[in-house]
């Protein structure tokens, strides 16, 4: 049986801090600490362009949207966009449902058993993908220099740790696992904060962490070797998180939700053509040192959800007892 168990954090500071420069929380208790930046222009100014509200988290995956701000895309296409940053998908979905936000980012497995819950949430408009390089992407396993730990299967009986237990690191992970021949089910998961990882792993509080950028290229420079690439290995393609909005906004506002997902397209393919300035936006949102930028290794940022993986990750949720019924592509995806 798979231990889970949670490990408190130990005063690490937190490396993505949010920017304080808007108003709105989306729960109401404080998770979110402000918007940023709002379309501008004589459309806006005479009231012409409709007022959208996307719940956003502070790691490189969001880069797209806010170039798509700054470069007008979203003003272009009607949309007048307050970007509101939020510590996770736990604040961001109630948000979302209640109608506060319109729109919300989120990784798929949560979509996933938020939909088996009975939740009306769908993707509307894809978002990070692996860079499908287990040599490079922006995800990936990693142990201290001296661990004894080679491959994935060496990972058996080890204490690694995932930012959210019963979810899409702590799933790929298992499954890059039992690929490699290992056993996944010996693995003991630990929650812990990003942000918290590189430093417990330093103290030996953990065998392994699931990093993400920037936390990957954080830990390089510290010492720690790169394992597997969680999100590159055991999905071929894998999409790994998305915008949703409800299925009565989709229902309701079709226009709306048309005009967000040519944007968010529009958005991500400028973000793949223009490599640089989707890290030149990194400190409009986040504390990241320029030097950290200048290495860290961005996601693909597609066009289009890769379906035949979100398929893999539901199938991987029911494998391993998160969601007790599959929920169909079609409830999940708005195609």
């Amino acid at each position: 049986m798979m231990r889970n168990v949670r490990l408190a954090a130990v005063g690490a500071a937190a490396l993505l801090a949010l920017t304080a420069c808007g108003s709105g929380s989306p729960s109401g208790g404080g998770t979110t600490t402000g918007a940023a930046t709002e379309a501008t222009g004589s459309e806006s100014a005479a009231g012409e362009l409709k007022q959208v509200e996307v719940g956003v988290i502070p790691i490189v995956d969001v880069a797209p949207i806010y170039l798509g701000v700054e470069e007008g895309i979203f003003e272009k296409h009607g949309l007048d966009v307050t970007l509101t940053l939020a510590q996770g998908g736990a604040a961001i979905v109630p948000a979302v449902q209640s109608g506060q936000m319109d729109f919300g980012f989120s990784n798929v497995t949560s979509l996933a058993i938020g939909r088996a819950q009975g939740l009306p949430l769908k993707l509307v408009a894809t978002g990070p993908q692996t860079t499908g390089d287990s040599e490079d992407d922006f995800a990936a396993v990693m142990v201290p220099e001296d661990s004894d730990v080679k491959t994935a299967a060496d990972l058996d009986d080890k204490r690694i740790a995932v930012n959210t237990l019963n979810n899409i690191n702590d799933t790929v992970i298992s499954e890059g696992i039992r690929q490699d021949g290992g056993n996944a089910e010996t693995i003991e998961y630990v929650e812990m904060a990003f942000p918290d990882m590189v430093g417990q792993l330093e103290a030996g509080n953990v065998d392994a962490i699931g990093a993400v950028e920037p936390f990957v290229t954080i830990a390089e420079a510290a010492g720690a070797r790169r394992i597997f690439a969680q999100y590159a290995d055991p999905i071929p393609d894998l999409s790994v998180a998305g915008y949703f909005t409800t299925d009565q906004m989709i229902e309701q506002d079709p226009e709306l939700v048309d005009a967000f997902v040519a944007a968010m397209k529009e958005s991500q393919q400028y973000a793949t053509d223009n490599p640089d300035a989707a890290k030149a936006i990194l400190p409009e949102y986040t504390s990241l040192e320029p030097d950290v930028i200048e290495q860290l290794t961005m996601p693909r940022f597609p066009q289009e959800h890769d379906i035949e993986s979100l398929e893999r990750v539901i199938e991987l949720s029911v494998e391993g007892g998160l969601i007790d019924e599959a929920p169909s592509v079609e409830e999940m995806v708005r195609q």
